[in-house]
């Protein structure tokens, strides 16, 4: 199954169709680069930092490609029975999002991709944006390390901290004064709670609840899933929190800006 779940529009593409699609001219104030240039100025220093492309995949929407995700799962060191690390990336030519990267965790079971606040770079295409990109780009890969370990004390502490029902209404009422999801997505999170799809996630606790949110999430806009999982991470870690967990085992690194 793919990592990469696309709609209204979007179609999946290979990377010499990423590579093909054409980049308009720069304005007085927008300075759109090449979807390849991105993706190889990610790809260089990701493999700088002893890490290697386990794969790819690639969306475009618009006639001409104007807006491009992709999906990367890497391997380095120890491997884990039902995650992995996954990198997403986007950008756009007609200014709808920032250029950048997210790294998040890619969950086996079910397919779900939930992009969080571990690393982030994000760069709007204003003048210089190639030179300041590449600094930004070489700064997180060097926290990749740090990052894998942050990443599995995370998911770890949601593990950890069981739930009974009536704090996951509560949970889900959060979300939606959180925006990490709208009043609908309500009744479709409750379901994967009371009627997981996959057996793995029959254990009633945080990281049962929190892969039926990105279970749902799956259907929506992949050039959305940045924002909706980094909120969603940051209520799952208060939960894992009041629910005994050590909040240091929670800090992650901080955001690039």
């Amino acid at each position: 199954m793919s990592n990469l779940m696309l709609h209204a529009g979007a179609n999946f593409a290979t990377r010499e169709q990423v590579a093909a699609a054409p980049t308009p001219a720069a304005t007085d104030t927008h300075f759109p680069i090449p979807h390849e240039t991105l993706i190889g100025t990610i790809q260089t220093h990701i493999e700088a930092s002893g890490y290697t492309l386990k794969t790819e995949e690639y969306g475009l929407w618009g006639e001409y490609g104007e807006r491009m995700f992709g999906v990367w799962t890497l391997q380095n060191g120890t491997a884990h029975d039902d995650y992995e690390m996954a990198l997403g990336i986007r950008n756009s030519h007609d200014k709808s999002v920032s250029a950048g990267m997210a790294l998040g965790s890619h969950v086996f079971v079910c397919d779900n991709l939930a992009l969080s606040a571990e690393i982030v770079v994000m760069r709007k295409h204003t003048r210089y944006v190639l030179r300041d990109l590449d600094r930004l780009v070489l700064q997180a890969t060097g926290q990749l390390s740090e990052a894998r370990g942050a990443q599995d004390r995370r998911i770890g502490s949601y593990k950890g901290t069981g739930l009974i029902d009536a704090e996951v209404h509560d949970i889900l009422i959060r979300a939606v004064d959180g925006k990490v999801m709208a009043n609908s997505y309500i009744s479709k999170v409750l379901n994967e709670w009371r009627n997981p799809r996959h057996p793995e996630f029959e254990d009633r606790n945080a990281w049962s609840l929190f892969n039926g949110f990105t279970e749902v999430f799956k259907k929506t806009n992949p050039l959305d899933l940045t924002q909706r999982t980094m909120r969603l991470h940051g209520l799952f870690d208060e939960v894992a929190a009041a629910g005994g967990m050590d909040p240091n085992q929670l800090l992650l690194l901080p955001e690039v800006s």
